[in-house]
């Protein structure tokens, strides 16, 4: 519901499927899984259209087309959107399609492990606001979780954004990849510090802003002459924290981010959130400059699915930011929300397919639930407060696990992950059995991203080791995928996955 850019699809009879999928290998360094690729870019026009059927409005220009912008990394304007709430517009068509229907739905409920029998996922245990534990038992279960960049100090993600779906499905016997594929947005508010990380969309500058360094410099034509501005995430990102490091920052820590070429009018238009959240702050974006920073944003990796949304646990099913392969080494602004539309509706058929299990061959999910009562129990006896490790652990990840990134560096924030993970958490009631059991699902999945970042020894998209040199287009390089489960990781050789 935070997503404010937009909604990719080939839309325009002069666009095509074709460039879309080249643009997205391209952006994601090639390291996307072709077949997923090119189903996100051939399905997206399909489930744009389910929406607007459903009743979702989005901008159209005045021959009654629907708008479709310019963002970074691609060649057509293929970006639609609902001014700058996206993501709010698409979700109140969703939910209310699902208040239509006859799901059941549980509010206030967290899901803190999954159930499985027989090797096979079979549904979920969860914990009520309370402290109370139940289960739901399924025969086919879906992660549709989202993100993880809370683990970070500065994050655009909302406050569930913890990885807790990468945690249980990992947990669970799933593989995951590319988890070192931590993407961070370029430009988050930096001013003032409790706005710190508050995304400012890329349609900013799909509309025209653009970015100018403390010395009144438009850097971005000495990193990316030809895309400048609408360069890929990963090269605007790298581009900002270099103007910072090298003392071309503003004072509060970012570069200028300006707008003031477009008119009042079309701000107000197209911009309107980001008119409203800037002016709660005390700046007017339609007379003076933003100032911005690079924030972790979204992690292009995740548990590994298939082209019908299967992770490698029988029964389980995955889709959006939570699944890996899709995005590669970097995702392409607009790709996220027609991602969660395409291979959401493919791990809701694939789910629907599963075979039902006959109740005398479950398994009684007694003995699992008992090993999660006694987990909540050691939280009542817990010596460490939950916050003073999400602070620390947020810390050492912004420092050694962020854009720029070296052996000694990984190396130290896995060592302060593992010291973390000795530490008893501590709940006060019951109440905050939910707060115990997320931070052990930020520890571990911090500690599979610095992993998978030391196992990946090249630089490619999101990903950059400085202290790896080497010259070479993505496309060429003979890396794969890192990939994780319990007791195996490692990463994939081209002559290997031939």
């Amino acid at each position: 519901i935070m997503a404010e850019g937009g909604y990719n699809a080939v839309l325009n009879e002069n666009d095509s499927c074709g460039t879309h999928y080249e643009d997205t290998l391209r952006g994601g360094g090639y390291l996307n899984d072709p077949s997923l690729a090119e189903i996100l870019t051939s399905e997206a026009p399909e489930r744009f259209e389910d929406l607007i059927r459903w009743g979702a409005v989005f901008d159209v220009t005045d021959e009654n087309r629907v708008a479709q912008r310019p963002f970074g990394g691609q060649s057509f304007d293929r970006t639609c959107y609902a001014g700058d709430r996206t993501g709010h517009e698409m979700m109140a068509t969703l939910v209310e399609q699902v208040r239509k229907s006859d799901i059941i739905q549980m509010q206030e409920v967290s899901v803190i492990e999954l159930l499985t029998e027989n090797g096979r996922a079979a549904g979920a245990i969860t914990l009520d606001g309370r402290g109370n534990i139940g289960v739901v038992r399924a025969d086919a279960t879906v992660i549709a979780t989202g993100g993880g960049t809370k683990v970070y100090d500065i994050s655009t993600n909302c406050a569930a954004g913890t990885g807790d779906g990468f945690a249980m499905g990992y947990r669970a016997g799933a593989e995951l990849i590319d988890m070192e594929m931590v993407q961070f947005h370029p430009t988050g508010a930096v001013y003032p510090r409790d706005a710190r990380g508050r995304l400012i969309t890329e349609a900013v500058r799909g509309e025209g802003g653009y970015l100018v360094n403390s010395e009144g410099e438009r850097f971005m034509e000495r990193y990316d002459p030809v895309r400048k501005d609408l360069s890929t995430r990963d090269v605007v990102a790298r581009a900002i924290a270099t103007e910072i490091l090298e003392g071309r920052g503003t004072e509060h820590g970012g570069v200028y981010l300006d707008v003031r070429d477009l008119s009042p009018e079309i701000i107000e238009e197209r911009l309107p959130i980001m008119l409203e959240q800037f002016l709660q702050f005390g700046v007017d974006i339609r007379v003076e400059p933003m100032e911005v920073a690079p924030t972790a944003h979204h992690i292009m990796g995740g548990l590994r699915i298939n082209d019908d949304a299967r992770t490698t646990v029988p029964g389980l099913y995955a889709c959006g930011e939570v699944t890996g392969g899709v995005h590669g080494a970097n995702r392409l602004g607009g790709n996220a929300l027609a991602d969660t539309q395409v291979f959401g509706k493919r791990a809701g058929e694939s789910a629907g397919k599963t075979q039902v299990t006959e109740i005398k061959d479950r398994i009684d999910p007694e003995v699992q639930v008992k090993t999660q009562e006694k987990r909540l129990a050691l939280f009542s006896e817990g010596s460490t407060n939950t916050a003073d490790i999400r602070e620390e652990l947020r810390l050492a990840m912004w420092d050694g696990a962020g854009i720029f990134r070296n052996e000694t560096d990984l190396t130290e924030v896995g060592e302060i992950i593992s010291r973390l993970m000795e530490k008893k958490p501590k709940a006060a009631s019951p109440a905050n059995f939910i707060n115990c059991c997320t931070v052990e699902n930020m520890l571990l999945i911090s500690s599979l991203i610095v992993n998978s970042a030391l196992i990946r020894k090249e630089s490619r998209g999101a990903h950059v080791r400085t202290d790896i040199r080497e010259d070479r287009p993505p496309e060429t390089s003979p890396f794969m995928h890192t990939y994780v489960s319990v007791g195996c990781c490692g990463i994939e050789k081209k002559e290997e996955s031939q």
